[in-house]
């Protein structure tokens, strides 16, 4: 077994595919990410407040939270990969375990994220989409870009981050359905697609009115989960894979209000798509031919570092940069231009042969780049043409030039410092490829042994009802199992992943919601739950897993009950600016149905309920005075 793990991990490891997914899986991970910050920025009184606005025990919160979102940015564009990487990995660790989020605002999600974080600390995330990569040109600017080779890198740097993170995870999710009813009836899509609290605002009944259909979908992603980890690396099927697993969670993503589990799980599918889709793709999007071609002084340091850095951005590759020395007297559009006024200026040619100078070069550049032509086309706006041509004119006529000699040869070593994917990786700077090649297959072996048991001890035990206290030996097991999970679950995301099964929507016969009395005594929603029963945006994420898994369940805490309506009375009434002292709330509640079988219709049956106040609230400086029922459950 282990030897035909060594042989698996060793061809991967010398196979070189296009870094393209690499730097794609990075950006679209610091995007997931910034976004979260910015949902955790705006909630962050919600969420970390102990009373929204009025107890305010982490002030340094927001901080932290914006310190989060520059590295998070910093990630997207890809600069100092391998710091803000790390970086981010420590936020995720931090604000995912040590503080509210963890125990109340669970984000569905947040697991998966730190594992994911942890694979992106070892990845070639610098080679492609970022700023990283032309740090390194630019520390030789008389290389001309055409004389880099596309980045290639180790196909294992793809295949390891999706075997753990979505093999291990959906293997262990297949196991927890098997246990639910739902799940086995094909229905495991329709159910919480048809409960109000977890819908998303697109009416989608027409497609949950298809029996046969949500059959198809819900049986498809049992089988999808349970195959992946042995196919998807497969040539023959990884396009397979890669559509249906794309499919699935732009499908959580639309119709379900937890959207940033769905974009989490789509970044990775960045790493699935066949390598030969990458080249098909870039291939389609280039231009055939350059649409401008612009000559530069090569003997100019500033002008080759511009060249390298307009060049870097040009992702159509649809502006070609030559050296005026060498190439202007092959265009007789530049024929009356003698070499010395040549060089002063940065000159272009287009495909119409209109030339342009200066300022106009730049901003056809951009215009000619097509996603920056709006910067382009404003470059030419009165006044700021004027402006900009007085601040180029001072820079061009007090550049420096040099002649070349030995100092423009490329240096023979980078300045950088090397990954840790470079480390392990590139053989100037690892062990020996078979040393590397074992110490990767134990890793693998060790984190699939944590896999293993978490999957063990609560797919299995935990559903079959395994009383594993009944002996000293088994017991001891148990704290054993249960301490690898604490550490594996902290620092690499690996968790149960037991979501929406007959345990949490057995029961889930109720919805509640809070209206308020506003200044004429008529009665107002508060902007959370709807006369539907959806919970509207932005509650959603986090939010939503506050409110319709914790404080409203089959079983009714009425602790956590009272400290949610707390927390959402006084951020939502500070929020829409109502005088806490003087408003009255009102606790309502609708009936819905949550059967394991499938029903016409059942979504706008949901949706049609009527409500009925069971309680109220009010606010008393920083006291809140909540009446319920004593027994909400018979109600």
């Amino acid at each position: 077994m282990y030897k035909l793990l060594v042989q698996k991990i060793n061809a991967l490891y010398s196979k070189k595919v296009p870094a393209t997914g690499i730097g794609l899986f990075r950006l679209l991970f610091g995007l997931v990410t910034l976004q979260e910050v910015f949902f955790l920025l705006y909630f962050n009184h919600l969420i970390f407040d102990p009373i929204p606005f009025m107890d305010v025990e982490f002030p340094m919160i927001p901080f932290f939270l914006w310190l989060w979102a520059v590295v998070a940015f910093c990630l997207v564009i890809g600069y100092r990969c391998q710091a803000v990487s790390i970086a981010n990995y420590i936020f995720w660790l931090v604000f995912v375990n040590f503080t509210p989020m963890q125990r109340d605002f669970d984000g569905g999600f947040d697991l998966f994220m730190i594992g994911a974080n942890f694979f992106l600390i070892f990845m070639p995330i610098d080679q492609a989409f970022s700023v990283d990569n032309l740090r390194k040109k630019l520390q030789r600017p008389f290389v001309h870009y055409s004389q880099y080779q596309t980045p290639a890198v180790s196909a294992l740097t793809y295949y390891l981050p999706v075997a753990i993170c979505l093999g291990f995870l959906y293997f262990d999710s297949a196991i927890h359905k098997m246990f639910a009813e739902h799940w086995r009836n094909g229905l495991g899509a329709w159910l919480p697609s048809s409960i109000p609290y977890y819908m998303s605002a697109l009416d989608l009944s027409w497609l949950l009115n298809i029996e046969i259909l949500q059959k198809i979908i819900g049986y498809t992603i049992i089988v999808f989960q349970f195959t992946f980890l042995l196919f998807f690396h497969r040539r023959q099927f990884r396009w397979l894979y890669f559509l249906i697993g794309i499919s699935l969670h732009l499908g959580i993503t639309l119709s379900f209000n937890i959207y940033p589990f769905g974009m989490g799980m789509l970044i990775f599918y960045a790493l699935v798509m066949p390598f030969a889709w990458y080249r098909k793709i870039g291939a389609f999007l280039r231009v055939k031919q350059p649409l401008l071609t612009v000559f530069y002084d090569q003997q100019c340091p500033l002008c080759n570092r511009t060249v390298l850095t307009l060049n870097h951005f040009d992702v159509l590759h649809a502006v070609d940069f030559k050296p005026a020395q060498v190439f202007a007297i092959d265009y007789p559009a530049l024929a009356e231009l003698g070499e010395k006024q040549l060089l002063t200026d940065l000159y272009a040619v287009d495909g119409n042969g209109r030339v342009y100078a200066g300022v106009d070069t730049y901003a056809q550049i951009l215009i000619s780049m097509r996603y920056t032509a709006m910067i382009g086309w404003a470059m030419k706006l009165p006044l700021l043409y004027q402006w900009i041509c007085g601040r180029y004119r001072a820079i061009a006529d007090s550049r420096a030039r040099l002649v070349c000699d030995v100092s423009c040869m490329p240096a023979s070593a980078e300045s950088l410092p090397p990954s840790l994917y470079e480390r392990i990786f590139e053989a100037e700077h690892a062990l020996p490829a078979r040393s590397r090649v074992h110490k990767i297959s134990k890793v693998l072996l060790v984190l699939i042994l944590f896999q293993f048991n978490s999957s063990f001890h609560y797919g299995l035990l935990y559903r079959l009802h395994v009383d594993t206290r009944q002996s000293p030996i088994t017991s001891m097991l148990a704290d054993m199992s249960n301490a690898v999970l604490m550490m594996s679950h902290t620092f690499l995301g690996i968790t149960p992943h037991a979501l929406y099964l007959h345990d949490h929507f057995e029961g889930y016969d109720r919805l509640l919601a809070i209206t308020y009395l506003d200044a004429n005594g008529e009665e107002q929603w508060l902007p959370f739950v709807d006369r539907q029963g959806r919970l509207l945006a932005p509650n959603w994420g986090r939010v939503h897993s506050m409110w319709a898994n914790i404080a409203v369940t089959p079983n009714i805490d009425e602790f956590r009950l009272k400290k949610f309506i707390m927390k959402v009375t006084a951020f939502w009434g500070k929020k829409i600016d109502l005088e806490l002292d003087n408003t009255q709330f009102i606790v309502k509640m609708k009936r819905i149905r949550a059967p394991f079988v499938w029903e016409k219709d059942l979504r706008n049956s949901n949706l049609a309920g009527e409500w009925q106040a069971i309680g109220s609230a009010r606010w008393v400086g920083k006291d809140i005075k909540i009446n319920l029922p004593k027994d909400i459950d018979i109600l």
